[in-house]
């Protein structure tokens, strides 16, 4: 996998107004697919454990998954007394050896996709994972809408580029792969995964500078971008799209 190498420039964005917009729009939707009961969940990639931590606030058993000590750290030290989180430090493509198949009933995979340069052996991986009927969550780069980011920041030859293919470098400066809906869709029937919503995340703030501040109607912009992630045509063109999907 490609990230290794960005973690520092990875950390420098946490609690950046990005950040809060897609932590924020990415519990919202997957809480809405979750069961009330606890139920087990794997977050592959869980990084500091925004996601991992906000599950295990609502009374699930989480394990999370992440190649950074470091990440794994934060994630550690935001756990309250009655969570049951357990940490697991491994890269994602040991899911096979680490864990038995049909172990958990929702597998988080968020912003891990983009940087497999052949995602199938990895989307089987996480098939296996998941009990009958159980739930994939999946956050990846928006293929379809590669060019409106430097489109709108005025990088002309990088949205020329953009149409042509599904490669780009990232904001933390890694090469990364963006993924097309109607194909993920199609890799993931292939592992008896289907799509059971789809979701855009950020569609207005995805060009907000580094260093733009948290806004005192903060709630008026997440709830504009809550609804245009429901809505087409605006969440096709979002920078990314949120996944579930339910394993037959």
């Amino acid at each position: 996998m490609r990230f290794s190498g960005a973690e520092d420039r990875w950390r420098q964005g946490l609690g950046t107004l990005r950040d809060v917009v897609r932590q924020t729009l990415v519990t919202r939707q997957l809480a809405e697919h979750l069961p009330a009961t606890p139920c087990r969940i794997l977050d592959v990639g869980s990084g500091q454990g925004t996601q991992a931590l906000r599950m295990a606030a609502r009374g699930h058993h989480v394990t999370a998954l992440d190649a950074s000590g470091d990440l794994l750290g934060l994630l550690e030290t935001g756990i309250q007394p009655g969570m049951r989180v357990r940490t697991v430090r491994a890269e994602a493509e040991r899911l096979g050896e680490l864990f038995e198949p049909g172990g958990f009933d929702a597998v988080l995979c968020h912003g891990v996709l983009m940087y497999f340069d052949d995602p199938d052996p990895f989307l089987a991986d996480l098939a296996r994972m998941l009990a009958p009927g159980g739930l994939l969550s999946l956050l990846v780069r928006n293929g379809d809408a590669l060019a409106m980011r430097p489109g709108l920041l005025g990088d002309w030859e990088g949205a020329l580029r953009a149409f042509g293919g599904t490669d780009y470098v990232n904001r933390l400066g890694v090469p990364a792969r963006a993924d097309r809906l109607g194909e993920l869709a199609g890799r993931l029937a292939v592992h008896g995964l289907e799509v059971r919503q789809w979701y855009g995340v950020r569609v207005f703030s995805d060009t907000f500078p580094d260093d733009a501040p948290i806004p005192e109607n903060l709630d008026d912009l997440l709830a504009a971008e809550e609804r245009a992630g429901r809505t087409d045509p605006y969440r096709g063109v979002s920078a990314l799209i949120h996944l579930i999907c339910s394993a037959s």
